[in-house]
């Protein structure tokens, strides 16, 4: 609904101060996203993706070509820009669609899940760099699942269960005296306990 991909059934979304659903383009312009399970352009190498995410954002040519070479310079995916994206694995894939999300330079970034299947350096790089871009004035809405990546890197967290937001405001506020985990948990229904099956404990050999 902040990207403009779901309308929402009430309420009203603004990305600095744009209304989402009122001014669509202008609202899109400000926004950098990533969906989970995102759809690429499999036939196009890489650097042509990230050209024509770059033209079709309204970037001239020459600042395309500067601005791919920095991102995949810091994505590690300079033996891979010239092959199609059908090629690359899971990690290359989720990388490459993150460039293109970010070459713009858009003051929003929403990401959902952008480190599923992204290798511990590549993970630690990208860290960097949006810890880097919210420095200097931009805002990252991250979702996850992993409840360690979010308690180590966001400022704040809201927990959200079948659509209805159970918890919101920093970590410390949110996980109170465990872990982000286990307060997800206890918000979510608990644990399912695990009974029987006790066919498990009695190994085949």
């Amino acid at each position: 609904m902040v990207t403009g991909l779901l309308r929402p059934d009430a309420g009203s979304v603004t990305v600095h101060g744009i209304d989402v659903w009122a001014k669509p383009v202008d609202a899109k312009r400000s926004t950098g996203v990533l969906p989970d399970h995102l759809r690429l352009f499999d036939r196009l190498t890489g650097a042509q993706f990230l050209h024509y995410a770059g033209t079709l954002r309204g970037l001239d040519a020459a600042t395309v070509r500067k601005r791919s070479a920095d991102l995949v310079a810091v994505f590690g995916l300079e033996d891979a820009v010239n092959r199609l994206v059908a090629d690359y694995s899971t990690g290359m894939r989720k990388k490459v669609a993150l460039a293109a999300a970010m070459i713009h330079s858009p003051r929003l970034l929403v990401l959902d899940e952008p480190f599923e299947s992204v290798d511990p350096v590549s993970a630690a790089t990208v860290i960097e760099i949006l810890q880097r871009y919210v420095s200097a004035g931009g805002t990252v809405v991250l979702s996850s699942h992993g409840m360690d990546l979010i308690q180590r890197v966001c400022d704040r967290v809201a927990i959200i269960v079948s659509g209805r937001v159970l918890a919101q405001g920093t970590v410390d506020e949110v996980r109170g005296t465990g872990t982000l985990e286990e307060r997800f948990v206890e918000l979510a229904g608990g644990r399912t306990v695990a009974e029987g099956m006790e066919w498990l404990h009695s190994f085949s050999d």
